[in-house]
């Protein structure tokens, strides 16, 4: 079975940018300056509201990765070690790319990816007018197709669910934010046209999961 993960990068576009009808819907329940500040923290979740900055995809048989990610520049490298590819481009270069690959895989993985990464993926394709080339929203139940690392760490959701960093930290796996970098960093990042690091950022996190299913494989792997 050939096995592919893969994890994003997302950033809300700032609100002032909808026009006015859409910023007083998005607006309707925030009733503080706080709801509000929230709000905007929280556009990056949604696929019509924010763009993909980047998609790592790493082949835990291979050992062999690929990012795509936003820049405004062509600036296409490798990694010290040629083990990854990094390729640069706009928004809808980085989503052709994303479904040019991930039918070549039997199975995909992902850390939360059910609930974020996969319908953030086919809806915010398909505002673009990109078909997506494959189904990421399948059968909940079947980890033969999608391994969502979180659902099967909390034993779909009759636990606690944790932060990918907790995970990793829990089973002594490298964290990215280790380096002090998180998600949250993402739109200063971008604004400051850091684009190499938002790719290395994501490309860590697709690492640390492709660990993390390692240990569930040997482990907690019962199917």
């Amino acid at each position: 079975m050939t096995r592919i993960v893969f994890d994003i990068e997302t950033l809300g576009f700032p609100l002032e940018t909808f026009d006015q009808e859409t910023q007083t819907y998005l607006l309707r329940f925030a009733d503080t300056e706080e709801k509000v500040e929230e709000l905007k923290k929280n556009l990056n979740l949604h696929a019509l509201t924010a763009q993909v900055l980047c998609i790592a995809l790493y082949n835990p048989d291979t050992k062999k990765g690929k990012v795509f990610f936003q820049s405004e520049t062509k600036d296409d490298y490798e990694s010290s070690d040629k083990t990854c590819q990094f390729i640069s481009g706009n928004e809808e270069e980085i989503l052709r790319h994303f479904w040019d690959i991930i039918p070549k895989y039997d199975q995909f993985i992902t850390f939360n990816g059910r609930n974020f990464d996969c319908p953030f993926l086919l809806l915010r394709s398909a505002k673009l007018g990109i078909r997506p080339t494959r189904n990421l929203m399948p059968y909940r139940y079947d980890v033969d197709i999608h391994c969502d690392l979180l659902e099967q760490l909390t034993f779909y959701q009759t636990t606690r669910r944790f932060s990918l960093d907790f995970y990793c930290k829990s089973f002594g796996i490298n964290s990215p934010k280790a380096n002090g970098i998180t998600g949250l960093d993402m739109k200063q990042l971008f604004e400051g046209k850091r684009f190499r690091e938002i790719a290395e950022y994501c490309y860590g996190d697709v690492l640390a999961t492709a660990e993390l299913y390692q240990r569930w494989l040997t482990f907690l792997n019962f199917h």
